[in-house]
């Protein structure tokens, strides 16, 4: 196989319904797309592997479509419609962490092999549950995995607002705290208008080994511009809890005797909503 794809979608609450039915049509119609069995036929082996996952909670994921070969028109519509068939669930929290820890034992479970594997992760939030974020994926980069981002931005926070569940520049957090690999990138989802178009071109370039022609990924030393732990810090604040992805390092904003850090003080300015992509 040229590629192992694993498409890694969210289906949490924090997404609209009409997004999760758009998302699914989206990836179904992608696949029997003509820019996308064009890149098929350009690669050495003209075939790939591919299985659909969906995700919300650090233990919930599920497997839509087990891993499917495709090689031509005649597989991809059958690949399509078996991922249209099947039902629309939702679910609690974001773990993109857990659904990268599914994702990876995937590929040895997998009956092909593929010269690249991709991890094709998209979501509309940052990580607030399980461990943390980067810790799944430097744990999948170090098995040769490469993952690649499909943030979806309809729902991002609007100024002078607060919501837990979505931040400024969701499109920064994949690119600075999800991604990884050579050759990984994000194609963000601005409106729902270009929904399928977005899902299109990126599983063309996936499959044909090719990158955006402005690549967003930063340099691997660069200070993430969005704090990688932002999800769990406003889950935390939220509710008063700390989960296990802040568990080891507490933050000196919950310790009185401790001045707040750099950190805690953006964090806040992000909770009153007067801090556009803290």
């Amino acid at each position: 196989m040229d590629v192992e794809l694993v498409i890694a979608v969210d289906i949490s609450y924090s997404m609209e319904m009409e997004d999760l039915v758009a998302q699914r049509e989206g990836f179904a119609t992608a696949i029997v797309s003509q820019e996308f069995l064009e890149a098929l036929r350009a690669g050495p082996m003209g075939k790939i592997a591919l299985t659909y996952i969906e995700w919300s909670a650090a233990n919930d994921q599920k497997i839509v479509v087990p891993w499917r070969q495709i090689d031509g028109p005649e597989a991809a519509n059958a690949v399509a419609t078996e991922l249209m068939q099947a039902p629309i669930l939702r679910g609690s929290r974001t773990s993109i962490s857990g659904a990268i820890k599914f994702a990876v034992p995937l590929f040895k479970q997998s009956p092909y092999r593929g010269a690249r594997q991709i991890i094709d992760v998209s979501g509309d939030g940052p990580n607030n549950v399980g461990d943390p974020v980067t810790t799944a994926r430097d744990a999948a980069l170090q098995s040769g995995i490469i993952i690649t981002g499909l943030p979806v931005l309809i729902n991002a926070t609007p100024s002078g607002t607060t919501d837990i569940n979505h931040i400024d520049h969701i499109d920064w957090y994949y690119e600075d705290c999800v991604i990884g690999g050579p050759g990984s990138f994000v194609v963000p989802i601005t409106d729902r208008q270009n929904f399928k178009e977005a899902i299109r071109t990126k599983l063309a370039l996936e499959v044909a080994g090719l990158t955006p022609r402005q690549s967003p990924a930063p340099a691997v030393e660069e200070k993430p511009r969005v704090l990688c732990s932002i999800g769990e810090k406003l889950w935390q604040q939220r509710w008063g809890t700390v989960g296990p992805a802040i568990t080891a390092t507490k933050s000196p904003a919950l310790n009185a005797s401790s001045p707040p850090n750099k950190e805690d003080v953006l964090l806040n300015m992000k909770i009153k909503g007067i801090c556009r992509g803290c």
